[in-house]
């Protein structure tokens, strides 16, 4: 690529030694003067700008705000310079120069509306209208059309093309790309981001000038966790969302800026919303977290939110039949029962989507029951530091922080399926910044190379010993980086597993010689109020109400299936409070329907520890309400009223328990490393035999794995490919 990185970003390269020993401030400053004197003063329209040497003449216009015509040019893309609408001219040069791909010189005049510049434009317009067709007013890209503003900016009145047009045939390439590829201007942005950002080479171009198309060469289906996002790139209608197609248009529907819970990552994105209906799911920026990109999940499994739903509270008759009912009939029941059967004959436990204003809210009300029962149905080591200390389970290094690392050892994880973003995140580094990749755990199919070391957990104990040839790799790594994998933390011998990780994580903060604002051990998550719920004190598993089975089990959207009927006493009596209750539904003798996560405002906390909001975007569908709003109507009737009645005052509670999950994004630090490591060596290192095998190693493992894309029509005919194409 022709950019080069930002100045701060050099400096902090140049500023380090080879050992890792960072330079003196006189260094860093003769540093930072050497790079203030090679900087180049060039102008634009007659407006002095100073850039670093290979600024392109593009960047250099955007610095002094003059934004130049593109289409194939993407900032995250490397430079392709094939459809040249950013023509400009340049004082004395005999021809206009392409924008994006040519480096700016001293002392360059770059004239951005000179006539030969506005000559240039209209030509190139010219030419791509030529073979484009008149689908506007049917095109699902109105509105959003790069190729409709440009030509309104930049093209001519009328054209000189007096032949056909020509016509190309669609390509089939799943069922959430739909292609119209008449309209295509062979940008390869699509093809580019493929192979770049999803690495995966399913597209490419055939043919050459007007027989040129785009296409994946044999008819299958676009294999990415990340394909929609060619559909953002796209700059006109040739690649369009086939769920969305013909539903709406931009400027009929609602925009809610909120946050993805499908998993841990927290991508930032935009419900679009009409006639209280989530229409589709964009991408919002965020440079920290999913820059600009969200997986196929998050965009597309908004349907299911619509499918399935829970929408009326429900008792259990003497028959055995769930049957609607009133919600004064179900929180007086609710009530009754929770006070004939108080403290630890009561217990909870949460799912993966519950925000943090109800976890609280819950938690408050069983500890007035005398209860202290409250349960994930994610598992994590109890035993050692287990999740005393925070730094036990959070991706320390952070999501954007992969990029600073040059050694990155996986175990058990596989984080294409399991948080695709962080995945994207180690694919630019390994792409860009030369990271070395090794795995521990069963062979997975990534978009990187790597290392594989064995499937065995005896070795990562080989590794923490020093007796493993990867131990010396390890130790001569300036920045490493050890992610274990949520799922690898659920097997029984999950303790010992985080043990060894933090042995070798502590290791190598000591052999390598890191600075101490460098974090080693990281643990990747992959459901969303996973890490809120340790923050608020919930234990971690089920295993303790198989123990010791409660009278009163409150399921607040538990559908995993951790624990099931026969796990329990016959005479339990199951209060299930979600959305779908796809899972714990059927097991309930009460159902209170909830909100999801686009119908409240919620607080999540991301795998680093990023506390976010949901926005409410649409109304909840039927009866159903907040999560926190249901258990403080019961704690009313239980006779344990819970001291707040608003989302203020709920969050204000928050902040008592634990400060950071009202500290929106803004990720807490996390230390005690070393005695997390002491603390972990008390714990049976007995590890067993058996491979260590991702939750998440399929594609069709990915499509499926919550109520919300369980329920989805378009998840199912993702799944149904996939095995077509198998």
């Amino acid at each position: 690529m022709l950019r080069l990185p930002a100045v701060s970003r050099t400096l902090s390269a140049v500023t380090r030694t080879k050992g890792g020993v960072p330079a003196t401030t006189s260094n860093a400053c003769s540093v930072a003067t050497a790079a203030a004197s090679n900087l180049i003063e060039v102008f634009v329209d007659g407006n002095p700008v100073t850039v670093e040497p290979g600024t392109t003449v593009l960047q250099a216009c955007e610095k002094v705000g003059i934004q130049i015509p593109r289409f194939c040019y993407h900032e995250r893309l490397s430079v392709a310079g094939n459809c040249r609408m950013c023509l400009v001219e340049i004082e004395k040069a005999p021809k206009p120069v392409a924008a994006c791909a040519m480096p700016v010189m001293k002392g360059w005049n770059i004239l951005t509306n000179s006539d030969k510049t506005r000559k240039a434009r209209e030509g190139v317009m010219e030419f791509l209208l030529a073979n484009h067709p008149l689908d506007c007013p049917i095109c699902d890209q109105g509105g959003e059309c790069d190729l409709q503003d440009q030509s309104m900016m930049f093209g001519s009145d009328r054209s000189r093309f007096t032949e056909s047009k020509r016509a190309v045939e669609d390509k089939n390439i799943g069922p959430l790309i739909k292609t119209i590829m008449t309209r295509c201007i062979q940008c390869t942005r699509c093809v580019r981001f493929a192979s770049e950002i999803a690495g995966v080479e399913d597209l490419g171009t055939t043919g050459r000038g007007n027989d040129l198309q785009i296409g994946t060469y044999v008819e299958k289906m676009f294999m990415s966790e990340l394909s929609g996002n060619v559909i953002d790139i796209c700059p006109v209608g040739a690649l369009t969302s086939k769920p969305y197609a013909f539903t709406a248009r931009p400027w009929e529907t609602r925009k809610t800026e909120s946050i993805d819970v499908l998993d841990a990552v927290g991508s930032n994105i935009v419900l679009s919303t009409r006639s209280g209906e989530v229409m589709r799911v964009l991408p919002r920026l965020h440079e920290d977290i999913n820059e600009e990109w969200i997986s196929d999940k998050t965009r597309f499994a908004y349907d299911g939110l619509k499918r399935q739903r829970l929408t009326q509270p429900m008792v259990k008759n003497e028959t055995g039949q769930l049957v609607t009912t009133s919600w004064e009939d179900v929180l007086t029941r609710v009530a009754g029962v929770l006070q004939g059967a108080q403290g630890n004959k009561v217990a909870a436990v949460v799912g993966g989507m519950v925000d943090a204003e109800a976890l609280v809210a819950l938690k408050d009300l069983l500890n007035r029951l005398n209860s202290d029962h409250l349960c994930t149905e994610e598992m994590f080591p109890m035993t050692g530091a287990g999740s005393d200390l925070r730094s036990n389970y959070l991706l320390n290094t952070r999501i954007a922080g992969i990029e600073e690392a040059d050694l990155l050892l996986l175990v058990g994880t596989n984080p294409r399926y399991e948080a695709s973003l962080f995945n994207a995140r180690i694919r630019k580094s390994w792409l860009h910044n030369e990271l070395q990749v090794a795995l521990v755990g069963r062979e997975v199919d990534l978009s990187y190379t790597y290392n594989h070391l064995g499937e065995s957990a005896k070795v990562l104990q080989d590794i923490a010993a020093g007796s493993h040839p990867f131990s010396k790799v390890l130790a001569e790594a300036e920045r490493p980086v050890v992610v274990v994998g949520s799922g690898m933390l659920q097997r029984a011998d999950g303790a010992a597993i985080l043990a060894a990780v933090s042995t070798i994580a502590h290791n190598a903060r000591v052999s390598s010689g890191v600075d101490n604002d460098w974090k080693v051990l990281n643990v990747l998550h992959r459901v969303a109020s996973q890490v809120a719920a340790l923050d608020l004190g919930y234990k971690a598993g089920v295993e303790a109400i198989r123990k010791n089975p409660p009278k009163v089990l409150f399921l607040l959207g538990a559908d995993a299936g951790c624990i099931t009927r026969q796990d329990l006493p016959k005479d339990c009596f199951i209060i299930y409070q979600g959305h779908h209750g796809d899972v714990g539904g059927p097991m309930a003798d009460i159902i209170l329907p909830g909100a999801a996560y686009t119908e409240k405002c919620g607080t999540y906390v991301n795998t680093e520890g990023r506390a976010q909001q949901t926005r409410v975007a649409v109304t909840a569908p039927g009866l159903a309400r907040e999560d926190w709003k249901i258990i403080r109507a019961i704690s009313e009737l239980a006779g344990a009223i819970l001291p707040y009645d608003t989302i203020d005052e709920v969050r204000d509670r928050l902040a008592e328990v634990s400060p950071n999950l009202v500290r929106y994004d803004n990720v807490e630090e996390a230390n005690y490393f070393r005695q997390a490591n002491e603390l972990s060596k008390s714990v049976d290192q007995t590890v067993l035999a058996e491979p260590l095998i991702p939750p998440l190693l399929t594609v069709r493992d990915f499509y499926m794995t919550d109520p919300i894309s369980r329920a989805s029509q378009t998840m199912a005919k993702c799944v149904k490919a996939v095995n077509e194409g198998a």
